[in-house]
């Protein structure tokens, strides 16, 4: 299946994966990647952060996880974008590797994390073959430290691998290294690692639902909402301004 098969929006600069995940295969001839990454706190980072902004444009299947990004579909081109949020695209691929005896590598977080990730996945999905390495915790990793983690990952020759930092190193990361890796699709998808292994309170699905785990999250991490609040309101702000017409619509 090829790209223009899928239904996307193009907005603010970046193509927006709009379709339903069953569409996108497992199986392919090159990695591709999967970010789980438009949202209105990344718009705001890719706007000071020109190399973010391409690694968007350039991932594969780039979804939408705050869901107030699909605001901007909506109101400059009558279009809304499908929600794909992190927890959802996990449980999506996590399933589909179930039912196929498939692998999957958890690339990222603590050990202590990554060990519970594949004792609850053994309870639950019992067909997945499950590895994981955790990287060393640092701001830039070294060729060294990247060349390590493309061995592990290559060595077990995963169908799936999820990576879980922090925005936008994950992304980075992802795009930068598919074409070394031995693997059919990475999918970036941050928080969902510690939510999955009950080391961080998860929210529940029906605030994803109605749109307002946001709102959940403020509470439960109020300085996630403090570093995030001025990359959020840049976005609210340029939306605003390119609705009225003072702006021009990034290309």
């Amino acid at each position: 299946m090829t790209s223009n098969q899928f239904k996307t929006v193009s907005v603010l600069g970046y193509t927006v994966f709009s379709d339903d995940l069953s569409k996108i295969p497992i199986e392919g001839e090159k990695c591709r990647v999967i970010n789980c990454s438009i949202s209105p706190n990344n718009y705001g980072l890719a706007m000071k952060d020109a190399e973010f902004k391409n690694i968007l444009r350039q991932t594969d299947f780039a979804v939408l996880d705050g869901v107030y990004f699909a605001l901007a579909g909506i109101l400059l081109h009558g279009k809304n974008i499908k929600k794909n949020q992190g927890p959802e695209v996990y449980k999506h691929f996590i399933t589909r590797l179930n039912e196929t005896s498939g692998k999957a590598f958890f690339l990222g977080s603590s050990e202590k994390v990554l060990q519970r990730i594949k004792d609850r996945l053994a309870k639950e999905y019992p067909k997945i073959s499950v590895d994981y390495f955790s990287p060393p915790f640092k701001k830039e990793f070294s060729d060294e430290d990247n060349d390590e983690m493309i061995d592990k990952i290559n060595s077990f020759k995963p169908n799936v691998v999820f990576v879980g930092m922090t925005a936008p190193k994950q992304e980075k990361w992802s795009v930068k290294h598919r074409d070394r890796i031995n693997a059919n699709l990475i999918i970036s998808i941050g928080n969902v690692f510690d939510w999955y292994a009950e080391t961080q309170k998860a929210i529940h699905p029906f605030f994803f639902k109605i749109r307002m785990a946001w709102l959940v999250r403020i509470f439960l991490r109020p300085e996630i909402f403090k570093r995030n609040i001025g990359n959020q309101m840049l976005f609210f702000w340029h939306l605003g301004l390119i609705f009225l017409k003072l702006k021009k619509q990034p290309q």
